[in-house]
């Protein structure tokens, strides 16, 4: 069964609905599908609420769960403001944010989910109700996170930043340098300063720098310099408006993992019979934020767009991120054990029977928690 969900109300119906037919409940927010087929489920597709609302005083956006982070990025522009949004501007804004959300802004500014102020659900008994900080903080806590397991979001409120431009692009260079530039990029990774989100791409024919500053052009030459290892084949590196990061590229997640360090033989090794592979840095603001969103004292992480990845194996953390992932038995590689085991707990107080049991599932604990937790 699949209800076309235009209001909260009609979310509501269909919770109630599932429920009273034994099903379970899966949700298609923007239109891209969900990466699991959800049968013997009732699929409430939202991808028709996509209102946006900016509050440039309050330096907010509420937005539906239908929008993608296009409309937010154009809506936020002309007050100078920035969300933490994906790479691509088709992006959902709640699928991103739920499970995370690891975008150009989040050295500086943390994860999507860090960033969320309020979030309203339709929980399995099908209450509608309201989280954030100071009211229902446990359910708040796992939404920023948790992906899908806790309920249908109705709307997010989330802050945005004053971010008027940034100095971003990518850098050029034979692929024979590969191993100098990943070297580099080891070595001086831990000192690159948080308004620098910046990546190392190997491609059968080159190698690139990728990167996005949140400031000026000065200070973001000066935290590019040490990464350089020869004059650039081709520099597309320039200021642009925060919507021209949808411009500087992505890779194809067909393999992800964690890292501790750079390996580089086995990265290089990897891109022999690779696409792409990327190598990113993390740090910075995502090690502060407190939601139950991925292993947050991980430094690097490794996209493959490519099936072998056995030089890799011996050298990656273990741990996964919830938007880079797909097989849903690598769901509680996204969590600390701790962290998984609260919101198994919490899962058992909000959705017993495990009605949002698609996908990513967190399955419930034996024991019941406080919902005022």
């Amino acid at each position: 069964m699949i209800i076309q969900a235009l209001t909260a109300a009609d979310i509501r119906v269909a919770v109630l609905q599932a429920r009273e037919r034994g099903l379970r409940v899966a949700v298609r927010a923007t239109g891209h599908g969900t990466f699991t087929e959800p049968d013997g489920a009732l699929l409430i597709d939202t991808s028709a609420m996509t209102s946006v609302l900016v509050d440039p005083d309050r330096r907010t956006a509420r937005v539906g769960p239908g929008a993608t982070w296009g409309a937010v990025i154009a809506a936020a522009a002309p007050f100078g403001l920035a969300p933490v949004a994906g790479t691509s501007p088709t992006v959902g804004v709640t699928g991103f944010t739920l499970g995370g959300g690891h975008g150009w802004l989040s050295r500086r500014y943390g994860l999507a989910a860090d960033n969320l102020l309020r979030a309203d659900v339709v929980t399995a008994d099908g209450d509608t109700l309201s989280a954030r900080a100071d009211r229902r903080s446990g359910l708040f806590w796992a939404l920023r996170g948790a992906g899908g397991s806790f309920g249908v979001a109705t709307a997010l409120e989330f802050k945005l930043h004053h971010v008027p431009e940034v100095y971003g692009g990518s850098v050029r260079f034979p692929r024979a340098l590969a191993g100098d530039v990943l070297s580099r990029f080891r070595e001086y990774a831990s000192e690159l300063p948080e308004e620098l989100n910046v990546s190392v791409v190997i491609t059968p024919d080159a190698v690139a720098l990728r990167g996005v500053h949140a400031g000026g052009a000065d200070e973001a030459l000066r935290a590019l310099a040490p990464l350089l290892v020869a004059e650039p084949a081709h520099d597309t590196f320039r200021p642009m408006p925060y919507s021209g990061t949808v411009t500087i590229g992505g890779t194809r997640p067909r393999a992800f993992e964690l890292l501790r360090d750079i390996p580089v033989d086995a990265v290089l090794a990897t891109a022999e019979t690779a696409d792409a592979v990327e190598v990113k840095l993390w740090g910075g603001a995502i090690t502060r934020g407190d939601g139950p969103a991925g292993h947050r004292d991980v430094p690097f992480s490794v996209t493959v767009d490519g099936d072998d990845v056995a030089a890799l194996e011996p050298h990656v953390h273990g741990g996964a991120f919830l938007n880079f992932v797909q097989d849903p038995a690598r769901t509680r590689d996204g969590y600390t054990a701790a962290d998984y085991a609260r919101l198994a707990e919490l899962k058992r107080a909000y959705d017993p029977d495990n009605v949002f049991g698609t996908g990513h599932n967190i399955a419930p604990a034996d024991a019941m928690v406080d919902l005022a937790a």
